[in-house]
């Protein structure tokens, strides 16, 4: 590698970031994160911080899992790459399948696709939930349904389904045949409604409202988030997605779990749909599988879906989509490194008794400082939304945030702001001197606006 001084003159230059504006990039270059370990990340300047942000909700593990990092090596001693399509295999990728689909066997998941990441994963779903309607002699089955706040992606199908305008504006006209209803975020819904229960009730209410005018007949699927992650950690009440299971059933309308975020123990459950006892008809997943450590995702399929595929005699039952790296065998040994650590360390429990520890912190704070305006919490996925006025709910400007932002990692943590919300996803490792080292921070950067 070249040395600081080029990294550090050459940073923002070469590289458009993801989710950032290229020319303020490049007039505020961004941290340049050199080291892990554990569950704290070291920047160029050499400044260690706690990584509150566990690099993009998938570090699950933090930075130092060695069983990861030696499959991943011993994998490419074996065999680096082989690829997926038409009938050849690695051992790698048959044993991951086989493994995810006994751990999300509770969710009724009984196939495996393999992606490269969530938003292939998702861009899966839409077009094996499109041609299982093909393959069922229902053609006019092409819509699709999300929540407004959902995030699902960036390619076209997922951008689409997004119900967020900063994934979809600059972008447009994206999928046709896609339709949003209000998502059940007490906070701030078109209801005025502060119930949690009945805003779940009002949501699925206005979800049959949108069926009945769009005709059910032509819906594929509704896509959904268990816990909305990057629109700002919404939790609906448990309720809800029950309720929306009920509502699909009754229309035949599949059911897409968006799980990237909210799988293998960030919600305190092994799957979001498990904390409501839901049973999809597709799960995607992604980041946690590895840890981070490779890029990795997958589609599960439930069994109503594969028997309709699997049964079909004509051409509309092939498959064809797939990814060059689908089913990488160096990302499927990490994959199952990852996943026999998730289950060694019991990751779900940890996130559940750390973010009871958290969602206390945090409710202290809204206490203390006014310019938090609400706090949302499940697990170990938490936010902040700040405000200028809590009467008005007038979201606090960029230059706020950002000031809460440095100060906090000065105090020692890296914190991920997105608009007006701060948005914790620590590696499910954290211990209860991490949550307090957070909750400190915080402290610290609210405490100077």
């Amino acid at each position: 590698m070249r040395d600081i001084n080029f990294l550090t003159e050459t940073n923002a230059k070469p590289i458009w970031h993801p989710m950032a504006h290229p020319a303020e990039m490049r007039a505020n270059p961004p941290k340049v994160i050199m080291k892990g370990e554990g569950v704290m990340v070291t920047d160029i300047a050499g400044n260690t911080v706690l990584d509150a942000v566990g690099g993009l909700w998938n570090v699950n593990l933090g930075y130092s899992c060695d069983p990861i990092k030696k499959a991943i090596a011993d994998q490419l001693s074996a065999l680096p790459y082989y690829s997926g399509f038409r009938g050849t295999s690695t051992g790698p990728s048959i044993e991951l399948a086989h493994e995810l689909c006994e751990w999300f066997q509770g969710e009724g998941m009984v196939r495996t696709f393999f992606t490269s990441g969530g938003s292939d994963s998702v861009e899966t779903a839409l077009r094996l939930a499109r041609q299982y309607w093909k393959i069922r002699g229902q053609a006019d089955r092409t819509k699709f349904l999300a929540l407004k706040k959902g995030y699902h992606g960036t390619h076209f199908g997922g951008a689409s389904v997004n119900g967020n305008a900063n994934f979809r504006r600059n972008y447009e006209p994206l999928l046709p045949g896609v339709f949003h209803i209000p998502a059940p975020w007490t906070f701030r819904n078109p209801f005025d409604e502060t119930d949690p229960e009945r805003l779940a009730k009002l949501c699925a209410r206005a979800l049959e409202d949108e069926i009945a005018f769009q005709g059910g007949d032509t819906i594929a699927a509704f896509i959904m988030e268990p816990v909305l992650g990057a629109g700002g950690v919404i939790v609906p009440h448990e309720s809800f997605m029950p309720l929306v299971r009920e509502i699909c059933d009754r229309h035949e309308i599949l059911l897409i779990a968006d799980e990237v975020v909210t799988g293998f123990g960030r919600t305190g459950a092994w799957s979001g749909s498990r904390l409501s006892g839901v049973k999809p008809d597709f799960m995607t997943i992604a980041k946690a599988i590895t840890s981070g450590y490779f890029p990795l995702g997958a589609t599960l399929i439930g069994g109503k879906v594969a028997d309709v595929f699997e049964a079909d005699k004509t051409s509309f039952g092939a498959i064809g989509h797939g990814y060059t790296y689908s089913g990488h065998p160096v990302g499927c040994a990490a994959g199952l490194a990852a996943l026999a650590e998730t289950k060694r360390l019991r990751l779900n429990e940890n996130a559940a008794a750390r973010g009871i520890e958290l969602a206390a912190v945090l409710e202290g704070l809204k206490a203390k400082h006014a310019i938090v305006g609400d706090v949302r919490y499940k697990g170990l996925m938490a936010a902040l939304e700040l405000v200028s006025d809590r009467t008005t709910k007038k979201p606090t400007d960029k230059k706020t945030m950002a000031v809460v932002s440095e100060a906090a990692y000065e105090a020692g943590v890296m914190l991920r702001v997105s608009g007006n919300t701060v948005i914790l996803s620590p590696p499910l490792i954290i211990t209860a001197a991490d949550v307090t080292k957070i909750g400190e921070a915080l402290g610290a950067g609210l405490s100077k606006v």
